[in-house]
């Protein structure tokens, strides 16, 4: 999947010339923790999310620091930090850096990048312009929608057996157990050993991610590679 199959393209933005007020509103109303900020020709100019409100001279939050952690700091720094924190119009407390993607990055890179730097939300551009964007919630979403797709796929048992074993023997953390995996009626039995009771429930999981999957018979042995004790089942 790409950025372009998940993102929200109705997407509400704010001018970098707004009053701060109007972006404020505008995230109540929708219920959203940040706004794209677009100039006149719809190019991204920046972000502005509840976190530029933190600090702020009119609820009595603004940031105070020892003048000799000032010093050090410096006058340009605090000027652009007190900008931030009386400017009356977005472009004065917006972040300007932002962090996008393109319509057609891999899901998986767009994830990490979410991950990577922390944030909620992805503007999608085209070129320079705004075409979407990507949040958790759309995520949510896709993985939804993947599920109820998973479910209306109709699989036959050796399809079923055969996409289990494939995608279990990508796993580095995968036993052996080609020999013991039988399918009837969607439902697959599990026979083998395994030497860590995490195993059992990662091929729990990676079985609940095989399209036509039923049911689990679980019929492994987990035992201790050290004393070769046979060890039972975590209690659920």
């Amino acid at each position: 999947m790409q950025a372009k199959d998940v993102m929200s393209r109705d997407v509400v933005t704010v001018s970098p010339d707004e009053p701060i007020l109007h972006a404020a509103r505008l995230m109540l109303q929708w219920k959203f923790s940040g706004l794209p900020v677009v100039d006149a020709s719809g190019t991204l100019v920046g972000i502005v999310t509840e976190g530029d409100f933190l600090r702020r001279v009119e609820t009595g939050t603004v940031r105070r620091r020892p003048r000799w952690i000032e010093f050090l700091i410096g006058p340009g720094y605090l000027a652009g930090e007190y900008t931030r924190m009386a400017g009356q119009f977005v472009r004065e407390v917006m972040t300007r850096e932002v962090c996008t993607v393109t319509e057609h990055a891999e899901l998986e890179d767009v994830v990490a990048l979410i991950e990577s730097k922390k944030v909620k939300r992805l503007p999608v551009l085209r070129g320079n312009k705004l075409v979407g964007i990507i949040t958790r919630q759309n995520l949510l979403r896709a993985l939804a929608g993947s599920a109820v797709a998973r479910r209306a796929v109709m699989s036959d048992d050796d399809t079923i057996r055969e996409h289990f074993l494939a995608e279990l023997g990508k796993q580095s953390w995968a036993p052996l157990m080609q020999s013991s995996v039988s399918v009837t009626n969607g439902n697959i039995k599990l026979m083998g050993t395994i030497f860590d009771d995490r195993q059992r429930d990662a091929i729990h999981a990676l079985a609940e991610n095989v399209p036509g999957v039923k049911n689990i018979d679980d019929e492994l042995v987990c035992i201790d590679p050290m004393s070769g004790m046979v060890i039972p089942p975590a209690a659920a």
